[in-house]
């Protein structure tokens, strides 16, 4: 999903949560093995299972509600919360450049958030456009990387947090792959200098292998990066492409990240959707009862955050569509592999 595309529409993903009055045991339940063994790492992995998160739409004011909404939909409460931020200074009521906002730390206390920082001033002159050179410089220290480092620092729970999410969609535009791996390096290292250790650091990538050789100019080294994840659709009619299941939208990643980034990173899939086929309207439902399946069968996924949103263009909503299509998410994520100790 192009992150163009959230600046022009909403700033959110999504990370939901339970019922606290539902049972303890039972489908779906949250266990661990005896002495804590499935107990989330110190870089957020779940040794057995997967996280289940989201993307929900919101505006400024409302997201836990629409947390809340989708979590009712989807019949349980979400790991992660999936939130977009630009570079824009903090100034007045603006809220785009402010990470941890007063909705994000509310829903993030019974969940965990993944935070997609863009180098964007959504709304902003052409001037305000922050660069990756210029970041790389220092230039954006004093004005926006420190201060939300400190409130990052101030917030102590631990979040995920993306630098320019597909990236590989953004050069030569936004400059060069040598010129983002400098300004991803920079931010990590200011970070750093500044005290904060609670960030999991995320690099996303769209997964389209016809940018391959961006990929490996791209990424910042192991030594930057915690988690590896990508962003892959069924796209069908929205992209006049064939009609193609989970297991065929993710695996092709998977084996060439496995094979040329890390053998050994937990990966996310950070993005996970369908079209909708109005000829075959049960289609969206048989898609995603494949997800628990699918998950098991790719070594080192440990996250999976469904889009509940649209993309440009004729055909493009890839919004879970009707009731038997949320239904059939219902019951995926239910699966206990999905329903991991957040603690």
């Amino acid at each position: 999903m192009s992150s163009a595309t959230v600046a022009c529409a909403v700033l959110v993903g999504v990370l939901a949560l339970r019922d606290a009055s539902g049972p303890a045991e039972g489908p779906g339940s949250r266990s661990s093995a005896p002495g804590g063994e499935c107990r989330p790492t110190a870089l957020l992995e779940p040794p057995c299972g997967a996280w289940f998160g989201a993307f929900v739409p919101h505006n400024k004011h409302d997201l836990r509600q629409q947390v809340l909404d989708y979590e009712k939909r989807v019949g349980r409460r979400l790991d992660i919360v999936y939130t977009y931020h630009d570079m824009s200074r903090v100034e007045g009521v603006r809220l785009e450049g402010r990470l941890l906002t007063e909705d994000e730390q509310a829903v993030g206390r019974d969940r965990m958030l993944l935070l997609s920082w863009e180098s964007k001033w959504w709304g902003g002159t052409p001037q305000q456009q922050p660069t990756w050179k210029q970041i790389a410089a220092g230039d954006l220290d004093a004005s926006v990387i420190d201060v939300q480092a400190r409130r990052v620092k101030a917030y102590g729970k631990k979040v995920f947090l993306s630098f320019d999410l597909e990236m590989d969609t953004r050069t030569p535009a936004s400059g060069t792959p040598e010129d983002y791996v400098r300004a991803y390096r920079h931010i990590h290292d200011r970070f750093r200098e500044l005290g904060v250790d609670n960030v999991v650091w995320t690099w996303i990538i769209t997964g389209y292998l016809d940018h391959a050789d961006l990929f490996t100019r791209l990424y910042p080294g192991d030594d930057y990066v915690d988690w590896i994840g990508y962003n892959q659709y069924n796209y069908y009619r929205c992209h006049n492409a064939d009609w193609l299941s989970f297991r065929q939208t993710q695996t092709a990643t998977h084996d060439w990240i496995r094979a040329h980034l890390s053998d050994d990173k937990p990966l996310m899939l950070s993005e996970f959707g369908t079209a909708n086929d109005p000829s075959r309207p049960e289609r969206q439902a048989g898609w995603y009862a494949q997800v628990p399946r699918v998950l098991k069968s790719l070594d080192g996924v440990k996250a999976a955050l469904q889009w509940n949103y649209r993309d440009p263009g004729p055909d493009c909503d890839l919004a879970v569509a009707d009731d038997d299509a949320w239904a059939s998410l219902r019951k995926a994520v239910s699966d206990p592999y999905l329903n991991q100790p957040l603690r």
